[in-house]
């Protein structure tokens, strides 16, 4: 059932932040209803409905929110609704006559949802921009990579998904609590630019502390330590190496059977270059399983690094189930775990404007209201 059971949440359907954002409420049991658009002209990566994953568990249902009907239908849903949550830039609700004052109108308990890149003001507000955009600007980027080369792009992890749905997520659910007590609704801004710069918060702490800089790949958590980076193998793949306290770096030369470097001298910055050349040299001796096999008897932090389709496999994930198969595709299961109201995957992706009828039935609408609306 899930411990959001019994939530009803309409979701204002968008692509990235807030299709990861609606699954994972989906996914703790809340009651969803996607309302896609008729048409999307600029439409992104196109993905065939039953591989759109992040649509698990909650039907979607076209409207014109051009139209009076369309407009109707979404403020109908909103009456019976804990919360509704949008992506797009500032000022497209209002003009479609869905922003806060008209859903709160309808039902004054409402949680409204806003998820923006920049934030509903400042100067870059009505700018375009995506996930790497937001990190750049928000200074995680520039810590991340080689000092020698260009930044990666990190996937779109750290600013659609963690600065953005989750904290969309966080904020809904805490303004969900306190309209419980209140009564009163309110606005959730969530802007990824914010939510990437709360996430750098013990980096600034560092940097302020003199333990930090702005310079990449120097520092204890950006690749600079030679007990925290990837190593490659024998065989071309990696091990990850995050061996930060002196008992695990200790455990991992002691394992290693490296005598070159000292214990004490973990800390020695001014060594660390001789560190990590006779780190690589001795993790290209053997295979990736080959130095797992040996690291993981101790506590030496190091683990492999798996690439999408070997990590259901490993011995780990599988036996805690992490990931799942629904309607034949192997997909991460929900998270995080509820001892008493565990999440579920309702159901895979299903095309938009499916069952329509059936969906709005089970909201509590009657089938005069839904004749009209339809």
């Amino acid at each position: 059932m899930g411990p959001l059971h019994g939530f009803k949440i309409v979701e204002i359907a968008g692509i990235g932040p807030g299709q990861f954002c609606g699954m994972l409420l989906a996914d703790m049991g809340a009651q969803l209803i996607r309302v896609g658009r008729l048409a999307n002209t600029d439409p992104g990566v196109e993905i065939p409905a039953q591989f759109n994953l992040m649509n698990r568990g909650r039907p979607t249902i076209v409207a014109d929110l051009k139209s009076r009907k369309g407009v109707d239908l979404v403020l109908r849903l909103c009456e019976d609704a804990d919360a509704i949550f949008e992506g797009f830039r500032p000022g497209v609700m209002e003009k479609f006559g869905l922003g806060p004052g008209e859903c709160a109108a309808r039902n004054k308990r409402i949680v409204y949802g806003r998820m923006t890149g920049w934030g509903r003001d400042g100067p870059l507000a009505n700018s375009a921009g995506h996930d790497t955009n937001y990190i750049a600007l928000a200074g995680a980027l520039n810590c991340i990579g080689q000092a020698d080369r260009a930044p990666p792009v990190p996937l779109n992890l750290i600013g659609d998904f963690g600065g953005g749905a989750l904290y969309l997520a966080m904020g809904m659910l805490a303004a969900m609590l306190e309209a419980g007590k209140s009564g009163q609704g309110q606005v959730v801004d969530a802007a990824m630019v914010d939510g990437v710069a709360s996430m750098l918060t013990m980096f600034y702490g560092l940097m302020a502390g003199g333990l930090w800089t702005d310079h990449r790949h120097s520092n204890l958590l950006d690749g600079g330590a030679p007990f925290v980076r990837c190593y490659a193998t024998s065989d071309n793949k990696y091990v990850a190496v995050c061996a930060i306290e002196p008992r695990f770096f200790k455990a991992l030369l002691e394992s290693m059977a490296i005598s070159e470097i000292t214990p004490g001298e973990q800390y020695s910055t001014h060594s660390w270059p001789e560190h990590e050349a006779i780190f690589e040299t001795a993790f290209k001796s053997r295979t990736r399983d080959e130095w797992c096999d040996i690291l993981d008897k101790a506590d030496t932090c190091v683990a492999p690094v798996l690439s999408l389709s070997e990590a259901p496999a490993h011995e780990h994930n599988a036996a805690r189930g992490t990931f799942v198969d629904v309607n034949g595709i192997q997909q991460p299961g929900p998270a995080p775990r509820f001892s008493r109201t565990p999440s579920e995957i309702q159901h895979g992706p299903v095309d938009p404007g499916f069952d329509d009828h059936g969906v709005l039935t089970r909201w509590g609408l009657s089938d005069a209201e839904i004749r009209v609306l339809l």
